[in-house]
């Protein structure tokens, strides 16, 4: 056989999530070694995701020191996107948006939250519910995405799970952070099918029943799928993923009389569950088409009371007593419950391009019993017990909307994606339709430079529950933010890349406060503490985010990874007054760095450093708060203080065992090693009454194993 001779195969069948074997014969040759290498970018995001889109490697995520084993809080570390809070919770803000504006895709089901402890209002939580050992990839874009991807102003998070075993039967047992667990996976019908399951519970209330919070987070979370190939052309798979939570905060016997929680009572239960039926169809050499259907709810139950406010409380009261005693200030039973079909046809135009068309049909069935019967007395009003809640009610609403697309390819050189949606909102009698067009254009400068931008303009809806608390938030408008997005890219290797992008995002119709001028919904951002978001709302707030990053990535290839990003931004939002602001989450230096490295066959290392500006807040006023002893803000000076930076130093030590066919991973790490208390938010002390500035876990030792039997 000549060098550099062609060997043709029979028809390869290569198909999203499903991994095929070739099989090469090679002629024999005396005395000469022959070899064949395949190779394939770990970079590649979809070719009509020409700006702003990462793609990562499970390895990424399960190996990353500070990931804690969970793709959100692995994400915060990308350019353009910063956490919530510190440590406790792994919402994901991307360049100056709310949580709240971005997209969960978990094999073609659409989840409204993917973590465990959230609130009907939340799109974070505090651990994730999707099980690492089960991802397969994860595409993240951050801005100027193309028009299949369902309306969200921020970002998209596209997760894929692998199948499981096609061969034999697999298991796998863990025990980490997010808990003790398991995986079991195997080949039906023959190995034209697989199936994986997994399960996890938390375990620190096996060793206590309270972390100095008044008790210990209890979750299990459990995900399946099944994938079976009908046909050559049809391939089909189930995917299900479910969580169970509960928790208690407040005074027990063993409160600090300084703890902000001892003045309270707080019980939480949650469950949430997203399943989905997906099936694929190749139409001969050129089409692809995906027909989805997908149920998914959410259940919170929750009370909240106020041990303060009957006069029971004291250093020498009886706790029970004053627990049975309380004043109840939030109740919440309510369900949340969404089904979607959808249906999705690409058609290649060979080396001209491509063609997507689609559309979903979305129906809500929420069902809210919210109560807040003393009305709000929280840190933006003056004069406490406004805007009492009694919210009793269950309505149906609905989504339908269709996208068309192409994308050509020029003199093999220029990449073009123009492309929009229609999407149409309903509920409560009345509907809004909006237009969303989208253009991407990328130019290649050389064999590995090229130029890229994308424009899109973007909408959603509020989320239910802030439509239904009061009767004029029921005419709010879909809130809109237009994308301008440009830079260039370097990949002078295959698990390589160096990117420089500057964007440009401009919101309007905003969900603002009609009593707070000085407020904007963005500003205020996500809360585990709903009564904090819940007040009459007019779609006037604007705002516009700016900012630039430099991002370098170096895929895993069986030796290291790492990535490492520097971005300068700046967030801006206005509510009823119109006077542009510092945003929740303007954060205008953030520093990253990710990586790890093999040593050996049997060691593994990773660390992760960050430096953040420190989020911006507002000061309380300590005359009224003093006086009414509790935290009212200063609302001429919104967002005009900042805490601390953030500075974060995390390690991770891999060391693998293996025992004939059984590979056993154990694994330490350390959680902030500089000790840094980087504080995370600003409470008033109704105990001492004056301000406490909350702090981020300091350092803190992690140990986990994973064992393989196969």
């Amino acid at each position: 056989m000549e060098a550099g001779q062609a060997m043709l195969t029979g028809d390869v069948n290569v198909r999203a999530g499903l991994t095929s074997e070739v099989v090469l014969e090679l002629p024999e040759i005396a005395a000469v070694q022959s070899s064949v290498t395949v190779g394939a970018t770990e970079l590649l995001t979809p070719d009509e995701v020409v700006t702003s889109g990462v793609r990562i490697q499970n390895h990424a995520v399960a190996k990353s020191a500070g990931a804690l084993q969970d793709v959100s809080r692995y994400v915060s570390t990308l350019p353009g996107v910063v956490t919530g809070s510190a440590d406790f919770r792994n919402d994901i803000i991307v360049r100056g948006g709310s949580p709240l504006e971005n997209l969960f895709v978990v094999d073609n089901i659409e989840i409204p939250n993917i973590n465990s402890f959230a609130n009907l209002a939340s799109a974070g939580g505090t651990v994730s519910l999707l099980d690492v050992n089960l991802i397969e990839d994860v595409t993240f874009l951050t801005g100027g995405y193309p028009a299949p991807y369902t309306n969200r102003l921020s970002s998209v998070m596209q997760v894929a799970q692998r199948e499981g075993s096609r061969d034999r039967f697999r298991s796998l047992v863990t025990f980490a952070y997010a808990g003790a667990g398991g995986v079991l996976e195997g080949p039906w019908a023959n190995g034209n099918g697989s199936w994986i399951l997994s399960a996890r519970r938390s375990f620190l209330d096996w060793f206590t029943n309270d972390l100095g919070t008044g008790g210990v987070p209890v979750y299990y979370s459990f995900t399946g799928k099944a994938v079976r190939d009908v046909g050559a052309r049809d391939r089909m798979w189930v995917t299900s993923i479910s969580g169970i939570d509960n928790i208690r905060l407040g005074l027990t016997e063993d409160s600090k009389p300084r703890d902000v929680l001892s003045t309270l009572d707080i019980r939480y239960g949650g469950r949430r569950n997203a399943s989905g039926i997906n099936w694929q169809r190749i139409f001969g050499a050129r089409g692809v088409g995906l027909l989805g259907f997908s149920h998914s709810s959410a259940q919170v139950d929750s009370t909240v009371k106020d041990l303060v406010r009957n006069g029971l409380f004291g250093p020498d009261a009886d706790v029970a007593e004053t627990i049975e005693g309380g004043a109840v200030t939030f109740r919440q039973d309510s369900t949340e419950a969404e089904t979607t079909l959808k249906y999705d046809l690409t058609i290649h135009a060979g080396a001209s391009g491509e063609y997507r068309l689609g559309g979903a049909q979305k129906y809500f069935v929420n069902n809210y019993v919210t109560l807040s019967p003393l009305g709000y007395d929280g840190p933006f009003t003056l004069v406490p017990d406004i805007n009492p809640i009694d919210l009793r009610e269950r309505f149906v609403a609905s989504q339908s909307g269709l996208y068309l697309q192409s994308t050509y390819r020029f003199a093999g050189r220029v990449r073009v994606t123009i492309g929009g949606r229609y999407d149409r909102y309903a509920h409560f009698g009345l509907s809004h339709s909006r237009l969303s067009p989208r253009a991407g254009v990328s130019v290649s400068l050389s064999r590995d430079v090229s130029w890229n931008a994308s424009w899109g303009v973007y909408h959603q809806m509020p989320v239910y529950l802030f439509l239904a608390a009061f009767p004029e938030n029921r005419f709010l408008l879909p809130s809109r933010s237009d994308h301008w997005v440009s830079g260039l890219a370097w990949t002078p290797g295959r698990n390589l890349r160096i990117t420089l992008e500057a964007y440009d995002k401009r919101y309007r119709d905003y969900a603002a406060s009609t009593q707070f001028p000085a407020v904007s919904f963005a500003n205020v951002g996500d809360t585990f503490d709903v009564r904090d978001i819940l007040y009459p709302m007019t779609s006037a707030g604007r705002g516009r985010a700016r900012g630039i990053e430099f991002f370098a990535e170096k895929k895993y290839a069986g030796d290291w990874f790492g990535q490492l990003n520097l971005a300068y931004s700046r967030s801006k939002h206005a509510g009823l007054d119109g006077e542009l602001r510092p945003g929740a989450f303007d954060r205008p230096f953030v520093f990253n760095m990710v990586g790890g490295k093999r040593v050996g066959r049997k060691w593994e290392a990773a660390v992760r450093f960050a430096y953040l500006t420190g989020r911006p807040y507002t000061p309380f006023r300590r005359d009224l708060s003093e006086e009414q002893r509790r935290g009212i803000f200063d609302l001429d000076r919104v967002n005009a203080l900042r805490y601390a930076p953030f500075v974060t130093l995390d390690v991770r030590l891999d060391r693998t065992f293996r025992i004939g066919e059984q590979v056993v991973v154990v694994y330490l790490g350390v959680q902030n090693v500089l000790g840094r208390e980087n504080a995370t938010n600003v409470l008033w002390n109704r105990v001492t009454n004056r301000p406490r500035f909350g702090e981020g876990i300091g350092r803190f030792p992690l140990v986990g194993m994973e064992w393989s039997i196969r």
